[in-house]
């Protein structure tokens, strides 16, 4: 099933979704109709049961050069940007589904921020990462709270600090990235990785992403409760029996 948005394209197919920015001629720059349906596309897919990994890519020559600078001078983006921006990359963050972003030319300012509520980051050794909003006066969103997570404070106030923008290589280097893909190939190779990442994902991996959603915000003991539960969850699910099934007949396990 094929979203014809005016500003992204969103396919559901099958266990996948595909979510592609296409704004090309200005690099996948957001202003506030693009922002609201990202924010609309994100909701189609939390919502949808039968996908089970997101893929967001961007058209043309960059993933996304974030907040649109001309909007931006003119006046034309207010507060009223920000909130369903922050909305959309807390529901990919947080829904059950991988997410898993592709990078190539660019990922500034919210193309980074994006990135960085997604599960996978997949880059080309190429590609400029960077947050350069201290240029513009602003803060970079909550990358203020994501990105250290990632790469550790040092580092973290270094790159919003500097506004400086480092390569893929640089970034699959500090952790920012996991996995570096060709420019020649990099369509074949990300396909390739969603295969792999849809090959484990069942319903401990969504039991999994939703404990290390909040693994530096709780202490050991509610930390500790919460994987209880959610481990009584996966050992009853349908999901745990295929795998023991598949385990014992020396198979291939099929997820749901």
């Amino acid at each position: 099933m094929l979203f014809d948005f005016r500003h992204l394209t969103l396919e559901l197919d099958g266990k996948i979704a595909r979510i592609t920015l296409n704004r090309p001629a200005l690099l996948n720059a957001m202003h506030h109709e693009a922002v609201c349906e990202l924010e609309a596309a994100a909701k189609i897919v939390d919502e949808d049961s039968d996908t089970r990994i997101v893929a967001l890519t961007g058209a043309g020559r960059a993933f996304s050069t974030g907040i649109d600078l001309k909007d931006l001078a003119a006046g034309k983006i207010d507060m009223t940007y920000h909130e369903p921006w922050e909305r959309a990359l807390r529901r990919f963050e947080t829904m059950e589904k991988i997410v898993l972003c592709a990078i190539h030319g660019y990922a500034l300012g919210g193309g980074l921020q994006l990135a960085l509520a997604c599960d996978i980051r997949v880059s080309t050794a190429s590609a400029r990462l960077g947050l350069p909003a201290i240029n513009e006066g602003l803060i970079p969103g909550l990358a203020t709270f994501r990105l250290a997570r990632y790469i550790g404070l040092g580092r973290a106030k270094q790159m919003i600090l500097s506004g400086d923008s480092i390569t893929g290589e640089q970034a699959l280097n500090i952790g920012l990235i996991d996995h570096l893909v060709s420019e020649q190939h990099m369509a074949e190779e990300v396909e390739q990785l969603i295969g792999k990442y849809l090959q484990t994902n069942n319903e401990g991996t969504q039991f999994s992403k939703r404990m290390l959603i909040g693994c530096f915000d709780l202490d050991f003991d509610r930390f500790c409760a919460r994987y209880m539960d959610l481990q009584s969850k996966a050992m009853t699910s349908d999901d745990f029996h295929e795998a023991m099934a598949a385990y014992r007949e020396k198979r291939t396990p099929e997820w749901k």
